[in-house]
């Protein structure tokens, strides 16, 4: 199914979305073909080298609203343009907050207003401090018929998980720093506590 994506500044293009059955934990994500991958695929299409592909967890506050507490609007906004030049899949998984909701994340913000960084305050909750596992990434990717990537991501668990579950992990490229005043310190300490490669010069 083809589906028309514009963006706020207007930035516009066509995805494919592709949904799937028998996922691990049941939920409903699905994967954009971006570029060539818009394409309708064929036998073997996608695995004749690393596919560029982007795992981006759904963040309601930031992809939709536009919320300043975080880049997760803007990394998605980059991730699409940057897939649709190149051709690649991003996979918009259904894990908000790291995996604990979007109460509990709203939960975390209070706390996180109140001195507790974004980890501190999921670890407050009785939450762990990540709680994404990327099992459904990995069999979504088999049923696109890619087994190796070129990850766009920051963050080198998402790369560790997907090796570890089978997926050949090419390289990863990082996304850009989408540093403000209001998310500056949720990016310091993505970077000291879950070693993000992000090059910034500002401390948690």
């Amino acid at each position: 199914m083809l589906v028309p994506v514009t963006f706020a500044d207007g930035f516009a293009t066509t995805a494919r979305v592709f949904t799937f059955d028998g996922l691990a934990d049941g939920r409903e994500h699905v994967a954009l073909g971006l570029g060539d991958r818009a394409e309708a695929p064929g036998p073997g299409a996608c695995d004749r080298d690393p596919t560029p592909t982007r795992l981006h967890s759904e963040c309601l506050t930031g992809d939709v609203f536009g919320s300043g507490r975080c880049d997760c609007g803007a990394q998605l906004r980059e991730s699409v343009e940057r897939l649709d030049a190149s051709g690649g899949f991003l996979l918009y998984l259904r894990q908000e907050g790291r995996g604990i909701g979007l109460y509990p994340k709203l939960d975390a913000y209070v706390l996180q207003d109140a001195g507790l960084d974004t980890y501190e305050a999921n670890v407050a909750l009785g939450y762990g401090e990540d709680e994404r596992d990327y099992t459904v990434a990995a069999q979504m990717l088999g049923a696109l018929g890619v087994s190796r990537v070129e990850l766009l991501t920051n963050n080198p668990d998402k790369a560790d998980q997907l090796r570890a579950l089978g997926v050949t992990v090419a390289r990863r490229v990082p996304t850009g720093v989408h540093l403000s005043d209001a998310n500056a310190h949720y990016l310091a300490t993505k970077v000291v506590r879950g070693a993000h490669t992000l090059d910034l010069h500002v401390q948690p």
